[in-house]
Formats: structure tokens, sequence, C-alpha cells
């Protein structure tokens, strides 16, 4: 029973996973601290607010902090725009670049539009007769 579960711990996949989240949080604290310790008082040079999470609103004596939202929206932006950029736009190349396109196999009858295989000489749905494509 035990060596089952060592077996689970162990799998690439959940090392993996337990790696991924972990550089996550730490990304995220540090994407946090420079958006609180640059943007957010550059963007309160503009704005006349040093800090937006001091930003907020009262209505019958309950207190809305929207500036707190500003502060998590300005993270989520630039942590998504660095994701896309440094990790996904560099995969999906990568990927193009090695991954061969596969090819196609079948190809539309011309009588009926059908589908049918490339090697076909007679089209299995209309039944009219159709040249061969080498594959």
């Amino acid at each position: 029973m035990m060596n089952g579960f060592k077996k689970f711990l162990l799998q690439g996949n959940l090392v993996q996973l337990a790696v991924a989240v972990v550089i996550g949080a730490v990304f995220s604290n540090l994407i946090t601290a420079f958006t609180e310790g640059f943007i957010t008082p550059l963007l309160g040079i503009f704005g006349g607010v040093p800090k937006f999470g001091d930003l907020y609103f009262t209505i019958n004596g309950s207190r809305f902090l929207y500036g707190a939202f500003i502060d998590a929206l300005i993270a989520f932006l630039i942590t998504a725009t660095v994701l896309y950029f440094l990790i996904v736009l560099p995969m999906t190349r990568l990927l193009e670049r090695f991954v061969k396109a596969e090819e196609a196999t079948t190809r539309p009858c011309p009588q009926c539009l059908s589908e049918i295989d490339m090697r076909a000489t007679r089209c299995a749905h209309c039944t009219s007769e159709v040249v061969p494509e080498k594959v």
C-alpha cells in the first residue's frame, strides 16, 4: 500500500505540477511587488494617488476598496503578458517548427463532395469513378 503511494508521489507529472505551483506562487509575488513598488507609483504620479490600494468609497458605512482591485488587475495583466510572450508564444513557434503537419489522407469526391480516401478509384457514396491521388 505504501509502495503504491510512494510510486504515485514520484511520478513525473506530479513533481512537475508541484514545481510549477511553487514557481507560479513566487512569480505572482514578484509581479505583485513590481506592481506595487514601481507601476502603481508611476501611475500615481499622473493620477495624484500614490497608491491605488488606498482608493476607496463608502456607502452607508461600508468601505469599498476598489484600489486593491486596480492593483490586482494590473498585476494580472502584467503576469498574463509576460507568460504569453515568454512561454506561450515561444513554445508555439517551437512546436510549429518541429512538429510536421499531418498530411491529409482524405479528399472530397469531385461529384458529391463526400470525404473519400486519397487512393480511392471509386466514391463509396455516389459510386462515381475518381482518379486516385498519390499519398
